[in-house]
């Protein structure tokens, strides 16, 4: 019986993603290649109550042309599921059932704190506010980076 190739392992060919770090206020995004292994924020998606404007996402997506999203599952720290992971879950099957791509969820436990962090020994940074310099696409970043390491560790949503 021929081995059935793990749906979660590197693809072969180069793949580009998009990451979403889902909020209910903002959704930051970044972008990545599995070719370079290299992940890059793109930018911050306004909210309302954890909807986003599909429009942007849909110019997102025709402008960088993904072969698979990603959206961070924002667990508890012992590994258990928070109160949000449904939101979070959510978003990821509206991603799927909008626009027809692969999704997957990743851990993304602490990517906020640790994107707060790497802001501030950064220039990009500028004021104080979280609110006015939002980090949402560094924790993007992060969650994007995780698959890159390695990508059995995603899940469905």
């Amino acid at each position: 019986m021929p081995d059935t190739p793990d749906p979660n392992a590197m693809p072969e060919k180069p793949v580009t993603l998009l990451a979403f770090d889902f909020g209910t206020g903002q959704i930051g995004v970044a972008v990545g290649q599995s070719l370079t292994g290299s992940a890059n924020p793109l930018t911050v998606l306004k909210a309302r109550d954890g909807i986003p404007n599909w429009e942007q996402i849909a110019g997102l997506l025709a402008e960088w042309q993904p072969d698979q999203l990603l959206v961070g599952l924002p667990l508890n720290m012992d590994g258990s599921e928070s109160a949000f992971c449904q939101r979070a879950r959510k978003f990821a099957r509206r991603l799927n059932g909008r626009f027809g791509l692969k999704v997957a969820m990743v851990d993304e436990r602490l990517s906020t704190f640790e994107a707060k962090g790497q802001s501030k020994n950064h220039a990009r940074r500028r004021t104080g506010s979280y609110q006015q310099s939002p980090v949402d696409d560094l924790a993007a970043v992060i969650i994007l980076n995780t698959w890159l390491s390695d990508p059995s560790l995603a899940q469905a949503p």
